[in-house]
């Protein structure tokens, strides 16, 4: 009856065989509790909350567009990448989702310790590779024949391609991610026990009219340290980390040690370019200031004080009279 909607006869007809005695309550009772006992399959642990999911969600969908840009530009068609879902499994049930023969892509991702797997659908793969020697991005699947060339031109594409997981992650850590193998057959790459929990995103990935998956497994042992940065605390906090009195000290010190460039303005005109084209030696320019009012001194761009000229030994100098309020020149 779960999940099913009663007719007023059958609740009529229940209420009935209940007040007869023909069903017990009790009984019915029972019955729901045992519904409420779930089968837990230790060999599936879930070592990830819905919320760390969400927010390995979050970063690999911005990952996506990131793809989606590089790819759009190498490959100069339509790509359209997008993520299709995230979920936490046992190694195994990984390795046989893929196909038996297709394109992975190991990569370490320091300081984080482990390595992480993208798996590239075979038909993605060779779509991509078509349009990088310049055909119209049509896919054969012969993955279990590479040559040389083939495995040298899809390894350099996608090194450098998840490079931009970088930049994804970087809200959460600075990894460097480096790609240490290149493998088709998933038998051959047991990098974490059969049981052990991976996170597998998977992306829908169009180029041109081909479409398949690009998979990425994650497993716990690369993400453990950083679990506490995937709450959703953690992405909202906004508090900023107090700084600590030897490094206010070290910040002063350094910009004490600034070097400001400081102009003392005798005056200022505006001339046409004719005028300015006809002077010569001997002409004057009127600045518009008289000579005994004292002369504006800027610090960059802003005017700060006002002072007088004079000398300091044999050198032309000036002598700060006052300091404006507000850095205007009239000390407004």
């Amino acid at each position: 009856m779960s999940g099913d909607i009663l007719s007023q006869t059958e609740i009529d007809a229940l209420l009935s065989a209940i007040s007869t005695g023909e069903m017990d309550a009790e009984e019915l009772k029972k019955e729901e509790v045992e519904k409420r006992v779930k089968v837990y399959d230790f060999k599936r642990a879930l070592r990830f909350s819905k919320d760390q999911i969400r927010s390995l969600t979050r970063i690999h969908e911005n990952f996506a567009r990131l793809l989606t840009t590089y790819f759009s530009a190498q490959l100069r068609t339509y790509i359209q990448i997008s993520v299709a879902s995230a979920d936490q499994i046992p190694y195994e049930e990984f390795v046989r989702s893929i196909p038996k023969m297709t394109i992975l892509n190991v990569f370490e991702v320091p300081p984080l310790d482990g390595h992480i797997i993208i798996e590239v659908n075979p038909n993605i793969a060779y779509a991509m590779m078509d349009r990088v020697l310049g055909g119209r991005g049509v896919s054969v699947n012969k993955v279990e024949n590479l040559t040389e060339i083939e495995t040298k031109i899809m390894s350099n594409l996608f090194e450098k391609a998840f490079e931009n997981i970088q930049e994804a992650w970087s809200a959460i850590i600075d990894i460097d991610p480096v790609m240490t193998d290149f493998e088709i057959n998933p038998q051959f790459l047991q990098l974490v026990s059969p049981n052990d929990t991976v996170v597998v995103i998977s992306l829908n990935t169009q180029v041109g009219e081909t479409t398949g998956m690009l998979n990425i497994c994650i497993p716990h042992v690369v993400l453990e340290s950083i679990i506490p940065k995937l709450s959703a605390h953690y992405w909202m906090q906004t508090a900023q980390k107090e700084r600590l009195p030897e490094e206010v000290e070290l910040l002063e010190k350094r910009i004490k040690k600034t070097k400001l460039p400081i102009m003392a303005e005798l005056g200022r005109t505006d001339i046409s370019i004719e005028d300015f084209l006809q002077l010569g030696a001997g002409d004057v320019i009127d600045l518009g200031r008289p000579l005994s009012s004292p002369m504006l001194v800027k610090v960059g761009e802003v005017p700060k004080y006002t002072a007088q000229p004079g000398k300091a030994g044999k050198k032309l100098a000036i002598q700060i009279l006052e300091v404006l309020k507000g850095g205007d020149e009239d000390g407004k």
